[in-house]
């Protein structure tokens, strides 16, 4: 991992789990799998397991033929993609994620994103600062609230599943759309699978938790964004590729939306965008996931992971390569 995630997420808590169930050189960080460093050399191909975070360098043949004795990898963060290749599977390596872990904090930013959207906050907050008086709530926001309002959930992920699961308690209709939610599943998370369009048309906010693949790109395009009902929000804390940027912007300076955006398309949008100016918008920098004291909950999960592995146990979140592609 980089030294800023080591930083970040191993606080000497952590460091100390590890050693109790480790052989461990807690000084040793490896940030190059290619590195001239004899130490590192020499740690490596002895290493059974990895611990990885953000900014693991790719897992290719290259760098698997100086760890002979790797057996698995256990990774503080969500999305393994960015470093394990099927160079890993092909060895046999078993590989763990805390992408359960890290889904609790998106859930949580989403479900308020949610419960105010459909209380109008960002509109009742311009109006009240700019007449710095009181205002009409019956007369200037008739509609607001969150009573049998619907929600549109887009992709049964970990994240959209446990979004579902924390707006049990709230008098709210729930949509779900994903390919492979099933009547059954969809029953149990308490939502009503519809088709995408159906999803967006009767939606007064929808969120989306699919994963960032080639068939969902623009997901919600030009088309899409047009059948979402006046007034509906818009919540994005996947990828900012899901959305077509320009047709959303387009539809946010008419007023028609609103949008909470934690995700766009480019990441850091350009310096002149409206989209950090429009009072119909929220957008934040990337901080629905763990960030501050949640980053130790990815720690103390992929530690969990490693004590269970050493026991001889099968992780709890073990990564399917057959599956990998449908995940983000």
């Amino acid at each position: 991992m980089s030294g800023e995630t080591r930083d970040a997420i191993l606080r000497p808590t952590a460091l100390e789990r590890l050693a109790r169930v480790a052989d461990l050189e807690p000084a040793l960080l490896v940030t190059d799998f290619g590195a001239d460093d004899p130490a590192q050399r020499a740690a490596l191909r002895d290493a059974e397991a990895l611990f990885t975070g953000w900014g693991c360098p790719p897992l290719d043949a290259s760098a698997l033929s100086a760890m002979p004795r790797l057996r698995t990898v256990v990774h503080a963060a969500g999305s393994v993609k960015h470093h394990i290749t099927q160079d890993v599977w092909d060895r046999g390596i078993t590989v763990s994620t805390a992408a359960t872990a890290n889904a609790l904090p998106v859930a949580e930013y989403t479900v308020a994103a949610i419960l105010f959207g459909n209380k109008n906050v960002l509109e009742s907050a311009r109006v009240y600062r700019e007449s710095r008086s009181r205002v009409n709530l019956l007369t200037a926001f008739p509609a607001i609230g969150n009573y049998r309002r619907t929600v549109g959930i887009v992709g049964a992920s970990r994240i959209g599943r446990r979004v579902a699961e924390l707006l049990r308690p709230f008098d709210l209709r729930l949509l779900a759309h994903d390919p492979y939610l099933d009547e059954e599943s969809a029953r149990a998370l308490g939502v009503e699978r519809t088709d995408l369009d159906t999803l967006a048309r009767q939606s007064d906010v929808v969120t989306i938790h699919a994963p960032e693949l080639p068939q969902t790109r623009h997901l919600f395009d030009a088309g899409r964004l047009a059948l979402m009902r006046d007034g509906a929000t818009l919540v994005n804390t996947a990828r900012g590729s899901l959305v077509d940027t320009d047709a959303l912007v387009k539809e946010l300076v008419t007023g028609r939306l609103n949008a909470v955006l934690d995700h766009t398309e480019p990441e850091v949008l350009p310096a002149d965008s409206p989209l950090y100016d429009l009072p119909n918008v929220l957008l934040t920098p990337h901080i629905a996931g763990s960030q501050g004291g949640e980053l130790h909950r990815l720690a103390d999960a992929a530690v969990d992971e490693l004590e269970r592995y050493a026991h001889g146990l099968p992780f709890a979140h073990a990564v399917d390569p057959t599956t990998l592609h449908q995940q983000a």
